[in-house]
């Protein structure tokens, strides 16, 4: 007999035509779907068959969730715990791995599309630009849950490489501050609000008008900041990798 197995599940950022096909799938023979309903767009939850019984998670503790998760998986449902985004990024899936593990069920976890991916891909943008910037940078403001202290923005901004900020709006007129001591006034600064929701929101703007534009609109949830040189490379930036003077195993260079 097999051991009962939950899969956790990346929604993507919001639009159901990012899903990776096994999480489509997954959520096609899903027959008890937990989801985050908070951050998950419900067309995804949809995708789900009528007869799945569906738990939404935004009121419930993680001691709620896994007592619902841990009884379904138990009675030999497939389970599908679903969350917003890459659940490997903020999605708090170490400690429900851990309890499961420690009941005797299997845990997959099926990554998703991270919000910086689809707002890159929607300003047409590479974050990584020869010669200017070879390095991306995952992260959040301290905030009230804070972050160690080898982390903290100061440490990560003094990089000046693509840094992209999650959970951060509340704090955005402490963030810009500190991002003013490293980078340069006007290194562009993309904001996403719900990005590739229908009612997404992406604008591209000077790192000295970052906290502005985010009080004028209103953001305190559910928004990404990319703040990169990348977003303003010169047009003749060139990768070396498919210039004609570099060679590499699959082709000889001049």
């Amino acid at each position: 007999m097999t051991s009962p197995t939950v899969w956790i599940v990346g929604a993507g950022p919001g639009a159901p035509d990012l899903l990776t096909l096994r999480a489509a799938r997954l959520l096609e023979r899903a027959e008890v779907l937990v989801w985050t309903d908070s951050l998950v767009n419900p067309q995804i939850a949809a995708l789900a068959p009528a007869s799945c019984e569906q738990v939404r998670t935004s009121s419930l503790t993680l001691e709620q969730v896994l007592a619902v998760v841990l009884d379904r998986a138990s009675a030999g449902k497939t389970v599908v715990r679903l969350h917003d985004g890459d659940p490997c990024l903020y999605g708090a899936i170490a400690e429900q791995i851990c309890r499961l593990a420690d009941a005797g069920i299997a845990v997959e976890v099926v990554p998703g599309l991270s919000a910086y991916q689809a707002a890159a891909s929607a300003l047409q943008s590479e974050l990584t630009i020869p010669g200017l910037v070879q390095t991306i940078v995952l992260s959040r403001t301290g905030g009230r849950t804070g972050v160690p202290e080898r982390e903290a923005l100061e440490h990560l901004a003094a990089l000046r490489a693509s840094l992209c900020l999650y959970l951060s709006a509340r704090h955005v007129e402490e963030v810009q501050a500190e991002l003013l001591r490293h980078y340069p006034a006007d290194t562009p600064v993309a904001i996403g609000y719900r990005v590739s929701w229908p009612d997404q929101w992406l604008s591209v703007v000077p790192l000295a008008q970052m906290a502005q534009v985010s009080r004028e609109r209103g953001l305190i949830r559910t928004t990404l900041y990319v703040v990169s040189p990348a977003l303003a490379a010169p047009a003749e930036a060139r990768s070396k990798l498919y210039s004609a003077s570099h060679n590499h195993l699959f082709r000889g260079g001049i």
